[in-house]
């Protein structure tokens, strides 16, 4: 069951890690409500912060509408999620933080969310759709569900000595792509962004560390050997390089003419050791994590590998 926000809260304040994520968050609600302006680190700051609860009961906790000390409960939950937009927050009301029922909502509904014209703000920026995705995703409980289970796996050690266990990322990431619905996975993984910070959190949607980058860049033929050492990834390997076939003469730039199905393709991919990722916050290019640097006679090969993801006009 989902917790009550006045534990949460006491649960986070007693952990020192929380607790200053917590505070960040608290002066990211107190500069929206005052209608102040953030500048940019600050900005990068809350979004940050709020991806760090991710693991935490803050991030899902609830408020009863008979309980007391209910004003001190909806400010903890509005604190925590202080980026909503104003007609998210319609959505949110006390009964909706309650009621289980309505938050099982006709997708149709909930995709307005994501493509209606009232854009989603962080602290009165512009436009992040990759933001709204996500709390569209916070509608659905299967997709919250999975979405914190690899969250919490791929955040575990990333980027520290003790690296990540790789092998439970990819497995958490895998389980997310094919048992969510694509309306939600899609939108969440391809959102259209306009600005950094918005490419910041759709790079970070695989929670690169852990299931994309390793300390050094392997070679691409490596990445290519242990992808078909495992028969699920030979066969999704196979199916991207049907579906992403690059076409020069095609008006889409695909010789299959189905963009959709090479996107679902490049899905599949994602939880696999040739994992690919957007390359930085203000782009859509892709790759994979490695280099054809050192390959000697089989340069050629690895370029062709390599070019499959980062020059392919079709994905």
């Amino acid at each position: 069951p989902r917790s009550d926000c006045l534990e949460a809260e006491q649960l986070c304040l007693s952990d020192s890690t929380c607790n200053a994520t917590y505070r960040i968050l608290e002066n990211c609600a107190l500069a929206k409500t005052r209608f102040h302006p953030l500048d940019h680190d600050s900005r990068v700051r809350c979004l940050n912060a709020e991806l760090e609860l991710g693991n935490s009961s803050l991030l899902h906790c609830r408020c009863q509408r008979r309980m007391k000390r209910q004003e001190h409960c909806l400010r903890v939950f509005w604190t925590v999620h202080s980026s909503m937009t104003d007609g998210e927050m319609e959505h949110m009301n006390l009964q909706g933080t309650t009621n289980e029922e309505h938050w099982k909502t006709d997708y149709n509904k909930l995709a307005a969310l994501v493509s209606g014209k009232d854009c989603s703000q962080l602290a009165g920026d512009a436009t992040n759709p990759c933001l709204k995705a996500t709390h569209v995703c916070n509608l659905s409980k299967k997709c919250v569900r999975l979405r914190t289970d690899y969250a919490s796996i791929c955040t575990k050690g990333a980027g520290s000595e003790d690296m990540c266990d790789r092998r439970k990322c990819h497995r958490g990431l895998r389980n997310f792509f094919e048992k969510v619905p694509e309306d939600f996975t899609k939108r969440i993984l391809f959102c259209p962004c306009q600005d950094e910070l918005c490419g910041e959190r759709r790079r970070k949607t695989i929670v690169p560390d852990c299931s994309f980058q390793y300390n050094t860049k392997p070679n691409c033929l490596w990445l290519l050997d242990s992808c078909l050492e495992d028969h699920i990834c030979k066969s999704r390997l196979a199916d991207f390089q049907q579906n992403c076939q690059p076409a020069d003469m095609s008006p889409d730039g695909c010789s299959q003419h189905n963009h959709a199905a090479c996107l679902q393709a490049y899905m599949g991919m994602i939880g696999m050791p040739m994992t690919p990722n957007y390359v930085s916050n203000s782009s859509v290019e892709v790759s994979l994590w490695c280099t054809c640097e050192n390959s000697g006679n089989q340069k050629e090969k690895c370029d062709q590998i390599l070019s499959m993801f980062e020059s392919n006009r079709c994905l």
